[in-house]
């Protein structure tokens, strides 16, 4: 009996160590994936070939960025990636992260080659609305174009559009098919707490302080459209 108490005991403790490794380390993985995005949102704000994306982003929806998007990212026999979404609130304020992941069989490169980095701008509230399931394919209930490059660009209509940029370079890509996920164990993570993803774009009360220069580099993005 005393043997079998210390077995119990044993490994109720190794499960609690796992799980308390397996959250740090996911911590540690969500506040490296916004510090990404942060360098992602001030490497499109500096890019001129942006310029369509700076010049709408202000009354967008809001914005999913994915800072490294690759081939066995994170989708074994596809090509993937994490980012995350801010949603835009009044004014030019943005909303804390959520965490996603997207991925697919195979991502259609327009030119360049390997994507590194992916911002899709959410132009509708369908978009969006979307973006609230815990998943959902692009171009199935939610139309998604190449978002064009370079001065006085024109664009498709859709809910969202697509940039790319790959080794410094930009690049066009289709992402029509991909599929899109919510991240609920970053989520988790980074805001310690089970919370819904609606929760954390659309309430006021939801916040982390890590994530602060990610939305002033969000906003500087869709203020060098103001400007100009």
């Amino acid at each position: 009996m005393k043997n079998l108490l210390v077995g119990t005991l044993l490994i109720s403790a190794s499960v609690i160590v796992n799980s308390t490794i397996a959250d740090t380390g996911a911590v540690e993985r969500s506040r490296q994936l916004v510090e990404d995005a942060t360098i992602t949102a001030k490497m499109f704000t500096d890019d001129p070939n942006m310029s369509f994306l700076h010049a709408n982003l202000a009354k967008a929806e809001g914005v999913l960025i994915i800072p490294k998007h690759g081939r066995a990212a994170l989708i074994v026999g596809g090509a993937g990636g994490s980012g995350v979404l801010l949603k835009r609130q009044s004014g030019n304020q943005w909303s804390y992260p959520a965490f996603y992941t997207m991925g697919s069989g195979s991502i259609g490169l327009q030119a360049g080659g390997g994507v590194s980095e992916i911002v899709l701008m959410v132009m509708s509230k369908r978009g969006m609305d979307s973006l609230l399931d815990s998943s959902f394919k692009l171009g199935l209930d939610t139309s998604v174009a190449a978002g064009p490059i370079g001065v006085g660009a024109k664009a498709q209509t859709a809910d969202i559009q697509a940039f790319a940029r790959t080794k410094g370079m930009f690049a066009g890509v289709s992402v029509d098919g991909s599929v899109i996920k919510v991240r609920d164990d970053y989520n988790s993570a980074y805001y310690s707490k089970d919370i819904p993803t609606a929760e954390i774009i659309d309430s006021n009360e939801m916040s982390n302080p890590h994530a602060e220069q990610l939305r002033t580099a969000v906003a500087a993005m869709a203020q060098v459209g103001a400007n100009n």
